[in-house]
């Protein structure tokens, strides 16, 4: 059976941006069991309060919900358990560096299919402060206000 190909989303951490800078992203694979596949074919996860870690040089991917297969037995899965992320050697030693210097985060942004690969997008982070937040939406507000500006002067408003 051919795999499909492209990116399809599974779940999104709509959040983690309002939440943190984000510095840097990364792609990582997932190390799942057969009815984890088969919920996330069915959309069933859900990336908030999840966080990455590293111990003892593997990632660990921590607080993700994929909901358990409705037509699984015995042999299904416990919806929150940790599972080991795949990268690459030289990028898992690039975020023990950086991890170790600032007060950063690994944060997931999105699940999704690559390929018929489970990914995921981490993201290097630093939390936001309240007054942060604030000063983005401000700015996203004028922005908003600019470009409404903008269209009703090409109207002819």
């Amino acid at each position: 059976m051919p795999r499909d190909k492209g990116k399809s989303v599974i779940a999104t951490n709509r959040k983690a941006r309002h939440n943190y800078t984000i510095l840097e992203t990364f792609e990582a694979g997932m190390v799942l069991q057969g009815t984890e596949v088969k919920a996330l074919r069915e959309g069933k996860a859900s990336l908030v309060d999840a966080f990455a870690t590293i111990d003892d040089g593997e990632v660990w991917l921590n607080a993700v919900h994929i909901a358990e297969y409705g037509s699984g037995t015995w042999t299904n899965h416990a919806p929150r358990r940790k599972r080991k992320l795949l990268m690459h050697r030289r990028e898992i030693d690039g975020l023990i560096g950086k991890l170790r210097d600032g007060n950063l985060t690994l944060v997931p942004l999105s699940m999704y299919f690559s390929d018929g690969y489970a990914k995921v997008e981490l993201a290097l982070a630093k939390g936001k402060q309240a007054h942060d937040k604030r000063r983005d939406i401000a700015e996203r507000t004028a922005k908003r206000e600019v470009e409404r500006t903008l269209g009703r002067r090409v109207k002819g408003m």
